[in-house]
């Protein structure tokens, strides 16, 4: 019987480069065969040997290079966001994320594809924050229109809009995950806030604390967020490969609201030198952190999903991923 295809768009980007290697582990390679996808000529990481296409979303003759038959899944990971760019430019975000989306549709309508996987933006509930109420998967949207985030937000509801015709029209079935921010090593330390250039906060305190440098805790330490380390989202994300639903939204996270203080903390007790470890000062007059907590309790019961990693275990594993350094680039 030939092999099930599991197509990964945007397979050399942050989330795509770390599903690629839970796939690696956790994929049955006797039924099913993965296809990573990219603009680049080659996959960038020597940690994968398998197939590799450079396909652009925004050309549909690229979907011609991908198989015809016998597609399981694809999982489309490849969007353009406002931390990638210097410059703002509404129109990469109307041709990546809505002009894309639609081609990746019209490809699996026509190769009759089980399921599209798609990662949704948080910022689509930025609107409920000051509520303090776990952020449900059903709430009706409520994005914030104005700043960076914004025409990003709205051509991502866009796609997310698309996918839903394309499964009422055609039955394609869709699973959408509601990503925050998403916790994982990489050495690239810097990404862009209204196209200025930023130190990615906490990969920069880890980096602090590993020189036994003060560190800063901003605003209500008792405020937190829900931290979801990249590897429960790739726990997520496979179990939609082969739940028998016809679809669903789910939101990425814990349920667990971890505090600014237990965070700083967290990042001293791992990180820091034992001989010299890094003073805390509490800085109250500065920005407060983000308070939510997701609600993932239809992702429990319809997927099976359990978060493997606590906020210490997430950056136990984060030391040990820095050490072996397979997420840097050829």
């Amino acid at each position: 019987m030939e092999k099930k295809k599991i197509i990964v768009l945007g397979s050399a980007g942050n989330l795509g480069m770390y599903f690629i290697d839970y796939l690696n582990e956790k994929l049955d390679m006797e039924k099913y065969e993965v296809i990573a996808t990219g603009t680049k000529d080659e996959y960038p990481f020597e940690f994968y040997k398998g197939k590799y296409v450079k396909v652009d979303i925004t050309k549909p003759e690229d979907f011609d290079k991908l198989p015809k038959e016998n597609v399981q899944a694809v999982v489309d990971f490849a969007g353009i966001l406002p931390a990638y760019l210097s410059k703002d430019d509404p129109n990469k975000y109307i041709d990546v994320n809505i002009k894309g989306t639609l081609n990746v549709l019209e490809y699996c309508k026509q190769v009759k594809a089980d399921r599209i996987i798609y990662t949704q933006t948080w910022a689509d509930l930025n609107g409920y924050l000051k509520e303090k109420k776990p952020l449900k998967p059903d709430l009706l949207r409520k994005p914030i229109h104005t700043g960076d985030h914004a025409i990003y937000t709205v051509t991502k509801c866009a796609a997310v809009d698309l996918i839903e015709c394309y499964h009422q029209m055609y039955g394609l079935k869709n699973f959408i995950f509601r990503l925050p921010n998403i916790y994982l090593y990489s050495p690239e330390m810097y990404y862009y806030v209204d196209g200025e250039k930023k130190y990615i906060s906490y990969r920069y305190i880890i980096q602090r604390a590993m020189k036994g440098e003060t560190l800063e805790m901003w605003g209500n330490p008792d405020l937190g967020k829900d931290i979801i380390y990249v590897k429960d989202l790739c726990q997520m994300i496979f179990k939609s490969l082969f739940v028998n639903r016809e679809t669903g939204t789910y939101n990425a996270g814990t349920g667990i609201k971890t505090t600014m203080r237990e965070q700083i903390e967290g990042i001293v007790k791992v990180f820091s030198p034992k001989e010299n470890p890094s003073k805390i000062i509490e800085c109250p007059e500065k920005k407060d952190c983000d308070d939510f907590v997701m609600d993932i309790t239809n992702a429990k019961e319809e997927l099976g999903y359990e978060p493997e990693y606590d906020y210490i275990a997430y950056l136990e594993d984060y030391k040990k991923e820095m050490k072996l350094n397979r997420f840097t680039k050829k």
